[in-house]
This record gives structure tokens, sequence and C-alpha cells, in this order.
């Protein structure tokens, strides 16, 4: 994600995540967005822990390659209680078989897949959406 705008902008788009999520909180300012971006596993896995902690009500994860590699941070996913939607910019089914596997999906409540940019902005609304029913 740190390289967004710059890495394979044919399949990635040209927009860093910064600037999009500018966009993101302009948007939902009914709700506190954070975010954070490491390419350090183990600080992923912190991070989720963190969030269990901090009382997130939700995480939207892209976890990238460790999607299909990263059983560390599938057992994190499935050790906490907030709800996980895994995002991915590109559509991974149309992508190298290797990428049709994620050890994610099976611990998270939904999977948005190949919208681009727009797969964070459904996972802002199906969290609202998921307030909203429980209430």
């Amino acid at each position: 994600m740190n390289l967004l705008g710059k890495r394979q902008p044919e399949i990635y788009g040209s927009r860093t995540f910064d600037d999009y999520f500018s966009e993101l909180q302009f948007g939902f300012q009914e709700v506190e967005l954070a975010s954070y971006q490491s390419n350090v596993e183990g600080e992923l896995i912190n991070k989720l822990h963190d969030a269990q902690e901090e009382g997130f009500e939700g995480i939207i994860m892209n976890p990238g390659a460790y999607t299909h590699t990263s059983l560390a941070i599938a057992d994190a996913v499935a050790s906490i209680e907030v709800a996980v939607v895994e995002v991915h910019i590109s559509n991974v089914m149309d992508r190298e078989e290797i990428r049709h596997t994620s050890f994610i999906s099976k611990n998270a409540v939904g999977t948005i897949s190949g919208f681009g940019l727009e797969g964070y902005n459904l996972a802002i609304q199906s969290f609202i959406n998921r307030r909203a029913s429980s209430k």
C-alpha cells in the first residue's frame, strides 16, 4: 500500500492511499477512521491485537500477498473479536492461481475484491450497515 500510485498503476491505479484516505474521511465524517500501513508481518499482527484492545468496531484489511502466505496473520484475525473485512484492489480471482487462495477470508466477515479503491468505501458502508442493523 505504501507504493500505491507508483507500483503497477495498470492494476492498482495512480492514486496514493493517503489521498484516497482523506477523501474517505471527508465522505464518512460520522465515523472515526484510522489508517495503518506496514510491510512487516509481525507489526500487522500486533496492530490487529491492538485494535481489539483499543475497542475498534471494525478493521478493513488489505493484506496484499500475505493473504496467500501468512498463517500467522490468519491466526491473528481469528483470535480477535473485531470484525475484519478483507479488501483487495484488484480482482484476485483474475490473477495468478496462487492468488486464488486466501488464508484470511475464512475468519473475515466478508471479502471485497476487484473494485479498486472503491472497495474501501464499500467496506466502511458495510460496517455502518452492520451497526445500524444491530440497534
